[in-house]
């Protein structure tokens, strides 16, 4: 009996001498530090990961968006440019009706001529009614009213890139004061001047060199160009977006615009010749 407890008894010791020497061979019972550095190293890593994730979230919410603005800026463009042509639609019809009315009025005058010129047999008066008004129209008097004063002045931009070097595109040209001009008719300028000399039909515009010819007599910068109409119909007209000014701007073209109560231009000077023209053969007129 007691040598089987002596068996037992040493049995259980080498059993314990066996586990501690089986925990000292595998480190059991302290804290893996390796373990603990590789948590530290985790966390890290993971928290880099969120950061990038984070960043990368609000670069594309904010490319979103800058794209958002930029479709909504392009979209009220669209809008305001599509109201300007509204505006001037409706003006367009407005000039169409009152053209008309014109129309309807002159024929109407011209057959109170006729009758007068039937039953009183004053050919005089007709003649100086109708004479007053072809000069009118075909600007030999001096007319006054309110309107606008445009003036151009030639680029200030010191040129330092070598593609646009060219220093023709700083200058104004004949191009350019016609685009102004026409701009000017088309809102409804009754007169028409260029550094004083008055627009008529058979009048030129075009370049001579670095200045420019109206009525063959050469102009240099700056270019002042007066028109009697509605102030803001006339202003409008050149400052629509997208308009002359707009085009011009981009190379430093001045185009100083001021509106004037009272405008007085005087009525062309020169001479005019029709060498191939004549009255249409049983013309009334």
């Amino acid at each position: 009996m007691n040598q089987n407890n002596d068996y037992q008894a040493e049995q259980t010791s080498f059993s314990d001498h066996t586990l501690e020497a089986a925990e000292r061979d595998t480190g059991a019972g302290r804290p893996d530090s390796s373990a603990k550095g590789y948590g530290k190293r985790g966390f890290a890593g993971k928290f880099a990961v969120f950061c990038i994730c984070l960043l990368f979230g609000f670069l594309v919410a904010m490319q979103f968006k800058s794209v958002k603005l930029s479709v909504d800026t392009v979209q009220n463009n669209q809008l305001m440019r599509a109201e300007e042509l509204q505006t001037l639609l409706n003006k367009e019809r407005q000039k169409n009706e009152q053209l008309y009315g014109e129309i309807l009025q002159y024929k109407d005058d011209l057959s109170k001529y006729r009758e007068q010129a039937l039953t009183s047999g004053d050919y005089a008066e007709v003649l100086a009614q109708q004479l007053i008004r072809s000069e009118l129209v075909a600007g030999m008097t001096d007319v006054e009213g309110p309107g606008i004063t445009v003036t151009m002045t030639d680029s200030q931009i010191q040129i330092t890139t070598e593609y646009l070097n060219d220093p023709n595109y700083y200058i104004i040209h004949d191009t350019d004061i016609l685009s102004v001009v026409n701009e000017l008719r088309d809102a409804g300028a009754e007169a028409i001047a260029i550094n004083g000399e008055r627009l008529i039909a058979t009048s030129e515009i075009r370049c001579a060199g670095s200045i420019v010819s109206v009525n063959n007599n050469r102009y240099a910068a700056p270019y002042v160009i007066t028109a009697i109409g509605d102030p803001d119909a006339l202003a409008g007209a050149l400052q629509m977006r997208g308009g002359v000014v707009d085009q011009l701007a981009p190379w430093g073209i001045g185009v100083g615009i001021e509106k004037n109560e009272l405008i007085q231009i005087k009525g062309y000077t020169g001479g005019i010749t029709f060498k191939y023209a004549t009255p249409t053969e049983g013309s009334e007129n």
